[in-house]
């Protein structure tokens, strides 16, 4: 019998109107960690989540005021609600008719990000599409306003919803991976890269692989700077550079959905990867009885309902399990896990609305994991 879920205490749905919650959380005992070699730590709040960057192996916090400014850099080019962000921008010219099949200009990094999102947009055929923001723009799930959409504008929406009708022309290439960025890096439109909207009326939402990409990038400045044991938690993307100052891995704690922040469902032993969940019970809000979260349907504009409560990939680079994470719940139990049990090095664990944990294989053989009684 499948478990209903667990709406019913007021302060567990009080707790849904949190954005960002920390999904994965370390858990690093104090005592393994003596005094002479407390690590330095800075937390800021971007990207509508709080970003907590953690160095155990230096005590130069330039470092961590680098990573904080590294932050406010994406977010001027990522975010599609600050008025002069770079994509958003781009999105209100894909809307004007006039700008339909024109090349518009793309800085470097955001055009290496689109390409990431248009990567999982194939992938799944659709099921995750980078494409929905004219769609995603109609839900509000960060103000704590539970508002539903009418049904009149999602469907005025969908037609401008299409990952097929975006083309990309990159002269110069691209490179999101394995890459090192300064701290004043330089947002150049002018390098060769663009995009054109088949029609009118489009927008892109990159929300689902934005905190990956820029996760990817902080660890990159890290370790071109010498760190070798480090964590930088981006709101539920976690990525652990190398392992705990004693030699062991890190410990990462999956928390169990719709439970306080410190009761974990599962946790695991991680060296020099990525984790990253996502959960229904991220951006969520009740309304007239009936549960919506932010995980929407490409092809209904509602959100997704397929049974899954979360998913959670364990991958060498953030932006892959960021993807991966939206593109396997949008694709379900069956067909997410299929996917990745296609794809070497990347492992996944689904979470279904009875609490149960499903692994793809080969995870046991790779990731040391504990299930909570």
């Amino acid at each position: 019998m499948k478990k209903s879920l667990p709406f019913s205490s007021p302060a567990k749905r009080l707790a849904l109107f949190f954005p960002g919650l920390l999904l994965l959380s370390l858990l690093i005992s104090a005592c393994q960690t003596p005094p002479a070699s407390a690590p330095i730590t800075e937390s800021s709040f971007h990207f509508d989540t709080l970003v907590t960057v953690t160095i155990y192996d230096s005590k130069d916090k330039s470092l961590l005021t680098d990573c904080m400014e590294l932050c406010d850099y994406y977010e001027n080019i990522f975010s599609r609600t600050l008025e002069d962000a770079e994509l958003t921008q781009l999105n209100e010219a894909a809307k004007k008719e006039e700008n339909a099949g024109q090349a518009l200009s793309l800085s470097d990094d955001l055009a290496a990000l689109l390409e990431k999102g248009l990567e999982y947009s194939r992938l799944s055929e659709g099921a995750f599409d980078v494409t929905l923001e004219p769609v995603s723009s109609l839900w509000d799930f960060s103000s704590g306003q539970a508002s539903v959409p009418s049904g009149s504008s999602i469907q005025e929406a969908l037609p401008n919803v299409g990952y097929e009708k975006v083309q990309t022309d990159s002269r110069s290439g691209i490179s999101s991976q394995n890459s090192a960025p300064s701290t004043s890096p330089e947002n150049t439109a002018a390098g060769g890269h663009t995009v054109s909207f088949q029609q009118a009326g489009m927008g892109l939402d990159l929300g689902a692989v934005a905190k990956g990409y820029i996760a990817d990038r902080l660890r990159d400045y890290l370790v071109s700077r010498g760190v070798k044991s480090a964590t930088i938690n981006l709101g539920g993307n976690l990525i652990c550079i190398g392992n705990k100052p004693d030699g062991s891995p890190f410990k990462i704690g999956i928390q169990k959905p719709f439970s306080d922040r410190s009761d974990t469902i599962a946790y695991m032993d991680v060296t020099d990867m990525s984790v990253v969940t996502s959960g229904i019970y991220e951006r969520c809000f009740e309304a007239d009885g009936k549960f919506y979260h932010h995980l929407l349907n490409p092809e209904t504009g509602y959100p997704y309902e397929n049974h899954l409560i979360s998913v959670t990939i364990l991958s060498p680079h953030s932006v892959d399990g960021d993807g991966l994470s939206t593109a396997c719940f949008a694709l379900g139990l069956d067909k997410g896990t299929a996917l990745l049990n296609n794809m070497e090095g990347i492992y996944g664990i689904f979470i279904t609305d009875d609490y149960e944990i499903h692994y793809t294989e080969g995870f046991a053989e790779h990731i040391s994991v504990v299930e909570e009684p």
